[in-house]
């Protein structure tokens, strides 16, 4: 592997942003569903004129050509010249697109990797299908329904294609354990979770923590289960720490659900406005039943949409401390159409505005470079200083208490925390962004399933397991091998950061994503930030 060039640092750093935006563009799930049809031909119309066009190309033209292709293609360049967020989304893509937000799927329940040309099991699913019948982590598969899957360059799509199906239906596998033992297991497909809430952890004695990484259908129960674990554990909790980085949005429904617990019945949330849809407001149902709880909400540059509407309407009605650096910026609302094929369309039809006024969408259109937001903000020190973020004294509001919030897009927050310094680490982001680190972790988990069996919990695993620099030497030693020159730019702090890296990547492999966050927690300077 050859070394990045540096200038190519923003682009690592912004994959993280392009991961997390795309589920955001999936808002809202207020959106009204139509069926239109197709258009009739008539000449005479700009619809006629397109389909008699398209009539003509597919008859006349030099070459075989897909008819429903180019309509297609012609479809989204009318659509790229309204915003951003309006887009056409082809039949086989819908339910890829809406799965994460739904929920759930049917499957068998596992998490899984492909090494060195072999299906490996990660974690299972507690409950599901697969743990039911005994496969563990670690285990290789080989077959499934008879078919070798095993050094024929079977890539992750194929492995969803063999193992996903309709609840109730079954699927065989064959796997080898401990690199000998052969086993053969019938796993009979059920419905797989999507959680939304990654982590639910207690900082301190008083202290919760909740990790949400989208907003989905069943966001708000997951949340309030959260927090109600947290309140058994500590009923003397008196503060909680909502952490959105990351979280594109989803569905709206789920983010003024959980507005709702921390606010006063008839509070404004958010209201959105349209040229052809009437203001509609949105307001506390009911009184909340966290309102005695200090709230902080951690954000970024990657915190999109719901985020933005669940952030923007605590920080105006004065219920929380916004942590962080400035949110993306996504406030456009979508209304989707269905068409008779099964595609759908989604329309741009108003704007979101938090309670004070202010919009959350950022500006867009002629001359302004949408997609190379994050590039523009890494180059114009926005990451790194508060000073930089450009706001204007026009788009200045005053909140209930008295607090000044600007508008112009994106959610800015009350306390700035740069983009950490090690995180702008060629050697780091390269790791992470190529999956190489990961990689390392489960190799070590994989090769130490016994020896780490000794770790009952993560909190007993944050405290005891160190990742000393034989580990660290053995786990990256490939690695950083192809790093050649980049070796001798490796930093104390790099080395530091890659191995509190590692060892929650080890933990998730053995925890779930509590255990990474269990061990990332103490060191994130937007919990632990100076006061």
């Amino acid at each position: 592997m050859k070394p990045h060039k540096s200038v190519y640092l923003p682009l690592l750093l912004a994959a993280t942003l392009v991961a997390g935006v795309y589920l955001g563009l999936l808002l809202s799930a207020n959106a009204d569903r139509q069926q239109i049809n197709f258009i009739t031909p008539n000449t005479r119309t700009i619809g006629g004129k397109l389909n008699q066009i398209l009539n003509y190309i597919e008859d006349q033209y030099v070459d075989t050509i897909e008819k429903e292709k180019l309509a297609e293609k012609a479809i989204n360049s009318l659509l790229a010249d309204l915003d951003p967020h309006s887009y056409y989304i082809p039949a086989e893509e819908l339910s890829d697109l809406t799965e994460p937000l739904e929920g759930n799927f049917d499957g068998i329940g596992v998490e899984f990797l492909i090494e060195n040309d072999t299906i490996v099991v990660v974690n299972t699913v507690v409950g599901g299908p697969s743990e039911s019948v005994g496969i563990q982590a670690g285990d290789r598969i080989t077959r499934i329904n008879g078919k070798l899957v095993a050094g024929t360059g079977i890539q992750n799509q194929d492995v969803m294609k063999y193992l996903r199906g309709p609840s109730g239906s079954k699927v065989k596998v064959d796997v080898i354990r401990n690199g000998k033992i052969k086993q053969s297991f019938s796993i009979t497909r059920g419905k797989i979770p999507i959680n939304s809430v990654d982590a639910s952890l207690l900082i301190n004695d008083t202290t919760g923590y909740i990790k949400i990484s989208r907003f989905a259908k069943y966001t708000y129960e997951e949340f309030m289960t959260a927090v109600k674990d947290l309140q058994k554990a500590r009923p003397q909790l008196k503060k909680l720490v909502i952490d959105l980085r990351n979280n594109g949005g989803g569905y709206l429904n789920s983010a003024i659900q959980m507005a709702e617990e921390f606010l006063p019945k008839g509070k404004l949330i958010v209201y959105t406005q349209g040229k052809s849809q009437p203001t509609r407001k949105y307001s506390s149902s009911r009184n909340g039943t966290l309102t005695q709880l200090q709230l902080d909400i951690l954000v970024n540059e990657s915190s999109a949409s719901a985020s933005e509407v669940f952030a923007g309407a605590m920080q105006d009605q004065d219920r929380a401390t916004i942590i962080g650096r400035r949110t993306f910026g996504k406030g456009l609302v979508q209304e989707q159409m269905e068409l008779p094929d099964r595609s759908a369309l989604r329309l741009t039809v108003a704007r979101y505005y938090t309670p004070t006024g202010r919009s959350i969408q950022k500006p867009y259109g002629k001359g302004i470079d949408y997609e190379s937001d994050f590039e523009a903000r890494f180059n114009s020190g926005e990451l790194f200083s508060r000073d930089s973020i450009k706001v204007a004294d026009s788009l200045k509001y005053r909140t209930p208490g008295g607090k000044i919030v600007y508008g112009g897009g994106g959610i800015v927050p009350d306390y700035f925390v740069p983009l950490d310094s090690t995180e702008q680490s060629l050697l780091l982001s390269s790791l992470m962004y190529t999956g190489e680190l990961n990689n390392q972790a489960f190799d070590y988990v994989d090769a130490n399933r016994r020896k780490l069996g000794k770790y009952k919990t993560a909190v007993q695993f944050v405290k005891e397991f160190k990742v000393d620099d034989r580990l660290y030497q053995s786990a990256m030693g490939t690695v950083l091998s192809d790093y050649s020159g980049t070796i001798r730019l490796i930093t104390p702090q790099e080395t530091r950061a890659i191995k509190l890296r590692l060892k929650a990547l080890i933990a998730r492999n053995l925890f779930g994503t509590e255990g990474y966050y269990a061990v990332m927690i103490p060191s994130d300077p937007m919990i632990f930030r100076k006061r």
